[in-house]
């Protein structure tokens, strides 16, 4: 959940899509143009929570702090870029047939499992297999069926698409982690990777990782990387100022205003970084009149949400996800708050506002909770009650996602348009959050991504933006920015948001 293409000229094909590298720093900022230096142990606290634990690398990673062991441990088949948007990891390059269906990916030399075995393209084929057939398999791997993931010799992957995708290089950056064929469930805790570290011990969600000498990706500098889960960002703050931890991962703006003035800690800032937008089902229940939805959105106060949720650390959103993209629409009309055509859309619906309705939430993120908070209090003025009900981790994710009437989610991620349509709108999509299914959505989502030229797709994506704007499921009110905090010894830390922000192989320590 939290974090659900490069070279022979596919990057050309490929929209942009933003880093958000612009980077802030106050307090004692680290100079990154130092010389590296080899050796010791970065010490970083990452939000989860024990009922939430996975080591599966193919399952639902609702705890960051899994998500960046995982990271560390197992390489994808690509990674985040700054220019272009995609790069290179496990599969070293890429090349798309004419039509844009069939794509060939060639594994890195000198690939190797922690084993010392060498990658093969059927250790790749086995691992996109079990990802396909996971429950939101159709949405991480879209328009690849599991019959259509083939090897080619010892070193090619060949995956054929259902329809031309140009972006389909892009939609292998997340969750392609690349195990060894034959890993049963029951030993995939123990599965060997490739990544830059490889696992020392893992204990109830804290873990520590040795450096992988053998890497083929290059230098590695820390000797180890300890993961130190925290069950809330004010402890994992608390942590790092009492010089506990050296890096407090996404820590949130309530941190970053503790922490203001320490000339001892760094405040690196990330805008646009997470999406924590509001989801209203769509396929049936009291949202399911695109009118209800839209008065909903009249009723918000996005400035308001800004600047009490996320203490300023934020920028307001549009109700369109992917707003770091190059061809994200700008020119789509600001919804500002009209509580008058709230209340007649509402009336026109028909709503029923005698009744008081659920919105579920998780403390699972710094701010989501108090985001929701908000908004019941502010569609009141509408005429709407809600009731919002925190859900332990667990049980929100089992019992509310993808099922709710109304509730709250994130992405730790600003990824493109067409990430999101594909992962989260189009009908078919395995983690479609508010059920939502339009075919001019679809058509328009097939059309952009069949489309090799970035110009003509930028166009197609407008028209896709356009639909979501008017009619889907999700109510962003705002993109929170990513706030770590770190030590003054801390080098070389990401600067990429998203997934490129558990990238920490190229991290260093001054002491």
């Amino acid at each position: 959940m939290l974090w659900v293409g490069g070279v022979i000229g596919a990057g050309a094909l490929l929209t942009a899509c933003g880093s958000g590298s612009d980077e802030e720093r106050t307090g004692s900022a680290a100079d990154d143009s130092a010389e590296p230096r080899t050796g010791g142990t970065l010490r970083v606290g990452a939000l989860g929570r024990a009922g939430a634990i996975t080591r599966d690398p193919h399952g639902t990673q609702a705890n960051e702090s899994d998500y960046l062991i995982l990271s560390l441990i197992y390489d994808t088949l690509t990674v985040p870029g700054a220019r272009p948007n995609t790069e290179p990891r496990l599969a070293a390059s890429w090349k798309a047939s004419d039509d844009l269906k069939t794509w060939r990916f060639t594994i890195a030399k000198g690939a190797k499992f922690h084993d010392g075995s060498a990658v093969t393209a059927e250790d790749v084929v086995f691992s996109l297999k079990r990802l396909r057939a996971t429950p939101a398999g159709a949405s991480r791997l879209p328009g690849i069926q599991e019959k259509n993931i083939s090897a080619e010799g010892t070193d090619t992957v060949v995956l054929v698409s259902d329809y031309a995708n140009a972006e389909l290089p892009l939609l292998t950056r997340l969750t392609t982690f690349v195990i060894p064929k034959g890993t049963t469930d029951k030993d995939i805790a123990k599965a060997s990777g490739t990544g830059p570290f490889k696992l020392d011990w893992f204990r109830g969600g804290n873990a520590r990782l040795v450096r992988n000498e053998d890497w083929y990706g290059g230098e590695v500098y820390l000797d180890a990387i300890e993961v130190k889960i925290f069950e809330s960002p004010q402890a994992m703050a608390s942590a790092l100022l009492a010089g506990q931890i050296d890096v407090a991962s996404n820590v949130g703006a309530v941190a970053a205003r503790t922490a203001k003035g320490r000339k001892d800690v760094q405040t690196i800032r990330r805008p646009n970084d997470m999406a924590m937008p509001i989801v209203m089902r769509t396929a049936d229940g009291p949202f399911a009149d695109a009118k209800v939805r839209e008065a909903l959105r009249l009723a918000v106060d996005r400035e308001a949400m800004v600047k009490q949720v996320l203490s300023g650390y934020g920028t307001v959103a549009n109700d369109v996800l992917g707003t770091g993209d190059p061809a994200y629409d700008k020119s789509l009309p600001q919804r500002t708050r009209d509580l008058a055509r709230a209340k007649e859309l509402l009336a026109e619906a028909k709503f029923d506002t005698s009744k008081t309705y659920e919105l579920y939430t998780t403390e699972d993120i710094s701010g989501l909770a108090e985001s929701a908070t908000l908004f019941a209090t502010q569609v009141r003025e509408a005429g709407v009650k809600i009731k919002v009900v925190k859900q332990e981790s667990g049980t929100f994710w089992d019992k509310t996602w993808l099922k709710g009437d109304l509730y709250t989610t994130y992405w730790g991620t600003n990824d493109s348009v067409v990430f999101f349509a594909s992962k989260t709108m189009v009908s078919d999509s395995g983690q479609n959050e508010a059920g939502w299914k339009d075919e001019a959505f679809d058509r328009a989502y097939e059309e952009a991504i069949g489309t090799a030229g970035a110009v003509e797709r930028t166009a197609q994506l407008k028209v896709l933006q356009k639909i979501e704007y008017d009619s889907s499921g999700y109510l962003l009110w705002g993109m929170a920015d990513g706030i770590d905090l770190a030590g003054s010894a801390v080098h070389g830390l990401p600067k990429l948001p998203g997934y490129g922000r558990v990238q920490l192989e190229q991290a260093w320590l001054a002491r």
